[in-house]
């Protein structure tokens, strides 16, 4: 079988061929009032959009939302409310090279500028000596990892479940793609349409320069592969504590093997698994489930 990024890549050109000669669409009522919601940080010169909820009266507890890939701060939409009743502060953002935030090319991404955007964000944000929740998913749980390595404490982390590959081995992943036609400059379709210069050299067609910034963003899958003791150790070192939000029937962490990994490698965490039709989604596809899930765990405590 091949690796399962061959696979995307090459169901990702007819698709990407066919997107680029048909007119871009228009935002939707939702993500129109998710950017106008939102606002944007400078981190060495790229705009990177975030969204800064106020919440629950009482309380000084802070969650930042990481997302996957190749998604968006979106993702977190429907528990967005939910959280804002428990959270004095409800953080997320797009992560360069993802939703509204730029994208530039070319460009060398890696988890390492993604985890320090998030620094970037939280000294922005005056956040520095506060006390932060991470709540993670696919993409953004190595970011989580890297931050943990860090030692950014006093920190509570959660990580939701793409935590075994990095363990392991990478699977075939199941993910929904977040574009738009904003328009603008930091809008994805906009800088998936502009041409650029690649590393060829020359002025490059659509096509090449779109190639190159897929393969730039993918590469995140090598360095899962090359710092996994870092991450994963990370990991198994800490005294922070870590929560599982698991769904059986996840393509990427296929039950029960991922589930029976994860305990082993990670005995200190707790986990919640939710209906057996949940995927790799959960948030999305069982959003009050998954909040009470993660509820539950954090009023552990």
């Amino acid at each position: 079988m091949k690796e399962w990024w061959v696979q995307v890549g090459l169901l990702s050109v007819p698709l990407l061929a066919v997107y680029l000669h048909i007119p871009p669409p228009k935002l939707s009522p939702a993500l129109l009032s998710w950017r106008s919601s939102g606002g944007y940080f400078n981190y060495k010169d790229q705009n990177i959009f975030y969204r800064d909820s106020t919440g629950a009266v009482g309380s000084s507890d802070v969650v930042i939302l990481l997302h996957g890939f190749p998604t968006s701060s979106y993702d977190w939409c429907k528990i967005w409310e939910g959280l804002t009743q428990r959270f004095h502060r409800v953080i997320a953002l797009d992560f360069v090279g993802f939703g509204f935030s730029d994208k530039p090319r070319p460009h060398r991404y890696s988890i390492f500028e993604q985890a320090s955007i998030v620094e970037g964000l939280v000294r922005h944000l005056g956040l520095r000596h506060q006390r932060i929740n991470l709540l993670s998913h696919d993409y953004g749980d190595t970011v989580a990892q890297e931050l943990l390595h860090r030692s950014l404490q006093p920190l509570m982390l959660w990580l939701l479940f793409f935590l075994s590959r990095p363990i392991t081995r990478l699977l075939p992943c199941r993910s929904e793609l977040f574009v738009s036609g904003s328009g603008q400059s930091s809008g994805p379709t906009r800088s998936l349409r502009r041409q650029s210069t690649g590393t060829c050299g020359r002025r490059c067609g659509p096509m090449t320069a779109i190639s190159l910034f897929l393969f730039s963003i993918l590469q995140y899958i090598n360095q899962r592969k090359k710092h996994r003791d870092r991450w994963v150790g990370a990991l198994m070192s800490t005294s922070v504590p870590l929560h599982l939000i698991y769904g059986p029937l996840d393509p990427v962490n296929p039950h029960p093997e991922f589930l029976q990994l994860y305990k082993k490698v990670l005995p200190m965490s707790t986990v919640s698994v939710l209906d057996d039709h949940i995927s790799h989604y959960p948030q999305l596809e069982d959003p009050t489930g998954f909040l009470n899930a993660y509820l539950n765990f954090i009023n552990s405590f």
